[in-house]
């Protein structure tokens, strides 16, 4: 049943036509898209950025090593038979550290001395004809010649005893040098060579730190060593007791090490002070230190990396209360912050946390910490505390 018959006739057109109009609403409401929901402002904590004071030092690590450390070997080659000396072993001047296997300079000794006494032999006869001739020649029975040749054949008898000596000497010398004999009182901090081996002469069979000045040595980058100069004051900390020394540089290599490009560095620390060797320790370079330099910092939770691979902050523009992307450079790290090479001025506010969930252009409000129950209490307790306006008299009113 139609409700346009309930009216009167000249109703129904007019009914009509609104149950056209309404038919036609629903339809381009039921095809319209809804409007997309305002975009939330986003409460986001800002700090202002500000020049502040480098808080990290440049540290090295370093090894303590004698100031001298000779290394030993033989001046003959040789098989080694025994080596008395063991690593860490203290050793005194004249102790022997290896022994070589002697008998064949030993035989070569023997050999020179024969030959010593072939020499001396030789010499006696000569001398023995030469006074005959001599005593002939006073008689007038030879000729003065004659006693020349034989002057002449004593004296090489005589060089040749000569050379018959020196080279016994050095034969014996060679046989002396099959022991290794320490030069200077310290303690053995490195063996390259064990019984059985055979060695050349001048190869390396132990290393002797000695006794008296202590170094502590560390090395130092190219880009740094041009700070670090004779005689600048360098701070020492032991790693083991926490102990800090004092030392001054006293070496500076003049070239870089060809494979890690670092120039090795020499500090001379006192003696009655100094740790045991090769103990670890921590090298700081007055010459070096950044402590107090003002830089830009940011926590770690400002930066965002970008899609280039970039990284970025978002500055909070006060006059529109938007925040924009802003590209800038890191330097090094302090502690638990960054530092900023480039990019930041001072005043600028930068969004310190948050940064992932932000937009280019996106509307932002400064996030206001609550405050907590004592300070509220506070707050209460003093504007209770405020006495209430004193009422002006109704005469002064009038």
């Amino acid at each position: 049943m139609s409700y346009q018959f309930l009216l009167p006739p000249r109703l129904r057109p007019l009914f009509r036509a609104s149950v056209c109009c309404l038919g036609v609403a629903a339809v381009l409401a039921a095809c319209s898209k809804p409007e997309p929901a305002p975009e939330p402002i986003r409460a986001v904590k800002v700090l202002t950025v500000a020049p502040s004071g480098l808080q990290a030092t440049l540290e090295f690590a370093g090894e303590v090593r004698a100031q001298t450390e000779s290394v030993l070997g033989f001046r003959v080659a040789g098989k080694i038979t025994k080596r008395q000396a063991e690593l860490g072993q203290r050793v005194k001047v004249g102790q022997v550290l290896a022994q070589l296997d002697p008998k064949d300079y030993q035989l070569a000794a023997d050999a020179a001395r024969a030959q010593l006494v072939a020499a001396t032999t030789n010499r006696d006869l000569a001398s023995a004809d030469y006074k005959r001739y001599k005593e002939l020649k006073e008689q007038n029975f030879i000729s003065g010649a004659q006693l020349e040749q034989r002057d002449g054949a004593l004296k090489s008898a005589q060089a040749q005893v000569q050379q018959a000596q020196a080279q016994l000497s050095a034969q014996g010398n060679q046989a002396a040098y099959t022991r290794l004999v320490s030069d200077v009182a310290g303690v053995v901090t490195a063996v390259a060579a064990e019984p059985g081996q055979v060695v050349a002469a001048g190869a390396p069979v132990v290393r002797v730190a000695r006794d008296g000045a202590r170094d502590v040595v560390f090395v130092v980058p190219e880009d740094r060593v041009a700070a670090v100069t004779l005689g600048s004051a360098v701070e020492v900390r032991v790693w083991a007791s926490k102990t800090t020394l004092e030392g001054r540089v006293r070496e500076v290599a003049a070239s870089a090490d060809p494979m890690t490009r670092t120039f090795q560095v020499k500090v001379s620390i006192d003696q009655k002070t100094a740790p045991g060797l090769g103990t670890t320790v921590m090298v700081l370079p007055q010459a070096l230190s950044l402590a107090g330099t003002p830089v830009i910092k940011l926590p770690t939770s400002a930066l965002k990396r970008e899609a280039n691979g970039t990284t970025a902050v978002w500055l909070v523009d006060p006059a529109t209360m938007t925040v924009k992307s802003q590209p800038v450079v890191v330097a090094t790290a302090d502690g638990n912050e960054t530092v900023i090479a480039s990019g930041l001025q001072p005043g600028m506010q930068v969004v310190a946390a948050g940064v992932h969930v932000l937009a280019d252009g996106q509307k932002v409000s400064i996030y206001q910490s609550k405050p907590t129950p004592g300070q509220a209490a506070q707050a209460q307790a003093a504007t209770q505390n405020v006495a209430p306006p004193v009422a002006a008299p109704a005469s002064a009113a009038q």
